[in-house]
C-alpha cells in the first residue's frame, strides 16, 4: 500500500536562474532522506522572490513535490496582518495538497500556526502529526508561539517535540533533529582519532543567523574581553551565516585584534568543512530547541558551548562533553571560554570522545526509523 506525506511549513525555498527549485538545506536535506519511509512527499511552503544563498539545496528524488505558498511573516504588524489577510488562499492551498496524501506533517511554530493549527484539529480527519521544531519549555515566548504550543498540548494527534520533560502531555514525544547520514558519523569517527589542539591555538565557529537573539554580539564582545594571554591561545574564529547587522559585527571584530572570518552562507559540505577544522562551535543563542549544528559539530570534535536552555543540557553535560552557561552574559559566556582555553591536550581528546553514542540518534536512519514506529503506526 502506497503511503503519500504532505508536509506544511515556513521552509523557505528559491527559484535559480535555471528554474530549480532549492529550499533550506537543513530541511530540504531531512526531506530528501525521508522519501525512503514515503512513496512520495508534498512539501507545501513559502517561495520567495529572492537569490538563492548557497546553503539551499535542491531535493534528490523526482517522488518529492513542491507546492508555493506566498512568502508570509516578518517582525512588523503590517507582516503580521498580512498572514491574517491570506489565510483563506493559504488554507486552500493545504487543504488541496493534504486531501491528496495519507499523513501530514505540520513544522511549528510558524506564523501560519495561528490558523493552520485549528484547521487541522478542527476541520480536518486525515492522519498526521505536528513536529514543534522551537524551544518547548520557552517562557515569555512570542504570543503566536506560545498560542501554538497552548493548542498542540490540547488536540490528540502526536507532537514531536526537542527534549524530555517531566510533565509532557503524553501525545507529545521527544524526539531528536535528524542532521548526519551513518557515512558522517564514520568519517567523525575516523577524523577526531587524529585531532588535537593546533600549536597556532584554539579554532572557534559560529553558524547560524547573524543577529543579537543568536547572541553574536555577546560573543564578539567575550573574546574582546579576554586578557591578553588569553588571546594568545585563539587562532581564528569562523563566523557562519549572515545578517542585516553584519557590517556592524565585522567592525566590532575587527576591535578585537583577533582573527574572526566571516564566511557569510556556506554549502553543508564547506559547514562540515568548518568543524573539522574547529575545536569549539560558541551558540550563546537566548532561544533555541536543540540547534542541528550542535550535533553537526559535535560530530567532528568541535566542542559546544552553549546556552543552558531548553533541552540542551539533556545532551550537553558541563565539562563533560562540552560546556553550559546560564544566565547568558558576556561574563559567564566568557568564563567558559577561558576554561576551554585551559585545556590540556589529553582534556580535550577525553572530551570530544565523551558521550559519542548520543550522536547516533541524530541520524537520518534512527529519525525514519523511529517516525515509522513511533508515527505511522499510531497515527490519528
Amino acid at each position: 500500500m502506497q503511503k503519500k506525506l504532505t508536509i506544511i511549513s515556513h521552509t523557505e525555498h528559491y527559484k535559480t536562474l535555471e528554474g530549480q527549485i532549492v529550499g533550506l538545506g537543513a530541511t530540504v536535506t531531512e526531506i530528501n532522506h525521508l522519501i525512503d519511509v514515503f512513496d512520495e512527499i508534498t512539501h507545501v511552503a513559502m517561495l520567495h522572490d529572492l537569490a538563492p544563498p548557497p546553503s539551499s539545496l535542491p531535493y534528490t528524488s523526482k517522488k518529492i513535490k513542491f507546492v508555493a505558498l506566498p512568502a508570509l511573516g516578518g517582525p512588523k504588524i503590517t507582516d503580521k496582518l498580512t498572514i491574517i489577510f491570506k489565510a483563506y488562499s493559504v488554507l486552500k492551498v493545504i487543504r488541496k495538497a493534504i486531501n491528496e496524501a495519507d499523513y501530514f506533517q505540520f513544522r511549528a511554530p510558524t506564523g501560519i500556526g495561528v490558523f493552520v493549527i485549528p484547521y487541522l484539529m478542527y476541520f480536518s480527519s486525515k492522519k498526521g502529526w505536528f513536529k514543534y521544531a522551537g524551544n518547548w519549555k520557552q517562557e515569555n515566548a512570542p504570543i503566536a508561539y506560545s498560542f501554538q504550543r497552548w493548542l498542540l498540548k490540547h488536540q490528540k494527534r502526536k507532537v514531536t517535540i526537542n527534549g524530555q520533560w517531566e510533565d509532557q502531555p503524553h501525545q507529545c514525544l521527544t524526539f531528536e533533529n535528524p542532521c548526519l547520514t551513518n557515512q558522517e558519523i564514520v568519517d567523525g569517527e575516523e577524523m577526531i582519532k587524529n585531532k588535537v589542539i593546533n600549536h597556532k591555538g584554539f579554532d572557534f565557529c559560529f553558524v547560524g543567523r547573524l543577529e543579537d537573539e543568536k547572541g553574536v554580539g555577546l560573543l564578539i564582545d567575550a573574546f574582546k574581553g579576554l586578557e591578553e594571554r588569553l588571546k594568545q591561545g585563539v587562532n581564528k574564529i569562523h563566523i557562519v551565516g549572515n545578517g542585516k547587522a553584519i557590517n556592524l559585527y565585522k567592525e566590532r571584530a575587527h576591535e578585537s585584534d583577533l582573527n574572526f572570518v566571516f564566511h557569510g552562507f556556506l554549502s553543508r559540505v564547506d559547514v562540515h568543512n568548518i568543524y573539522k577544522q574547529s575545536h569549539a562551535i560558541l551558540l550563546p543563542s537566548a532561544s533555541e530547541g536543540f540547534p542541528k549544528v550542535i550535533a553537526e559539530a559535535m560530530n567532528y570534535g568541535c566542542l559546544p558551548i552553549v546556552s543552558n536552555i531548553s533541552s540542551i543540557d539533556n545532551y550537553i553535560k558541563n565539562e563533560v562533553n562540552g560546556f553550559l552557561f546560564y544566565p547568558i552574559t558576556m561574563e559567564n559566556l566568557q568564563r567558559q571560554i577561558e576554561t576551554l582555553l585551559s585545556l590540556s591536550a589529553e582534556q580535550y581528546v577525553k572530551m570530544i570522545n565523551a558521550k559519542r553514542n548520543a550522536i547516533q540518534k541524530f541520524t537520518y536512519e534512527y529519525y525514519n526509523t523511529r517516525v515509522v514506529n513511533d508515527l505511522i503506526d499510531s497515527c490519528l
